[in-house]
């Protein structure tokens, strides 16, 4: 099955997913193994502290996968400067012109607001996505000219909002309000979680806690082993998803529930598909292509 929405026409890729913006793990193996399975793969910049060690990456890329990939920036909100290192938007300057020099034009960016640099990335005719958690933000990255907005739902891990809705309420709103394309983020870990996500109206689905167990993923064993056994139902585990206490750990969300062993990414990918195509052709569906434009 053909699969066309807004993102896969902006992008390129076989299939509306797009990978996270991991800390630590998103790197160049990881992503190009996403980008090969047909989704759009994410290096992260905040992984290199160093323009020369960012650039490396980026010639690793090209090497790995000829796919569409993105580069994300990630911008420590200004609060956390104070009691931690972190990204400020002018620190990634450099890093966006080396990426547009060499070929880079899809660039995500996350975690606070980055006008600076979304600026730049319009200019220079390449596609910007901005990452939020609120319909409030959504609208904002929109009047600034973001392309794209990755919505994340309170199930996601990563920094909460304290007026921060379910991806349910967040997707189905934001098709509302919006008139750009919209990547639904967090709490998707399997084939009816993505095909409900576009039947809310989304375009793309972004896959983070997810596929931190597959195979290529660089994250350690201990890491995989408790995505593997994290009971979700869990009472501490439910209040550090939906009553704030996160903050800044690295807990999974909830996604995981649906993970129950290490696979290639391309067999994840693979199998999220052929089962969504199953699930359509139950209810009837009868179509080659699976479009939403």
């Amino acid at each position: 099955m053909k699969w066309e929405t807004l993102i896969t026409q902006m992008t390129g890729v076989k299939f509306p997913l797009i990978m996270g913006a991991f800390a630590a793990i998103g790197r160049a193996e990881f992503a190009s193994a996403f980008s090969n399975a047909g989704g759009l793969g994410i290096i992260t910049a905040i992984n290199y502290p160093k323009i020369e060690s960012f650039q490396s990456e980026i010639e690793n890329m090209m090497k790995l996968t000829d796919k569409p990939f993105g580069v994300n920036f990630t911008i420590t909100p200004p609060y956390l400067l104070k009691k931690r290192r972190g990204r400020t938007e002018e620190s990634y300057d450099d890093f966006l012109n080396l990426a547009i020099d060499m070929g880079v034009n899809i660039f995500t960016t996350s975690a606070y607001q980055a006008p600076g640099l979304g600026n730049k990335i319009k200019d220079a005719g390449c596609y910007w996505f901005h990452k939020c958690v609120t319909i409030k933000h959504a609208i904002a990255a929109q009047k600034i000219g973001a392309d794209a907005i990755t919505l994340v739902g309170l199930e996601g891990t990563g920094f909460k909002n304290p007026t921060q809705n379910t991806t349910l309420v967040n997707i189905t709103m934001a098709r509302r309000l919006l008139n750009l394309p919209i990547i639904a983020a967090g709490g998707i870990g399997d084939a009816r979680g993505f095909l409900g996500a576009l039947a809310m109206g989304a375009d793309a689905v972004c896959l983070g806690s997810s596929i931190i167990a597959t195979l290529e993923s660089p994250a350690s064993e201990n890491w995989k082993q408790q995505i593997l056994n994290q009971d979700i139902f869990d009472e501490k585990y439910y209040k550090k998803i939906f009553h704030l206490e996160l903050k800044d750990s690295p807990i999974a969300s909830m996604a995981i529930g649906h993970i129950k062993e290490i696979l290639p990414i391309k067999v994840f990918i693979d199998n999220m598909i052929n089962e969504t195509e199953h699930t359509l052709k139950s209810w009837g569906f009868r179509g080659t292509t699976f479009n939403t434009l």
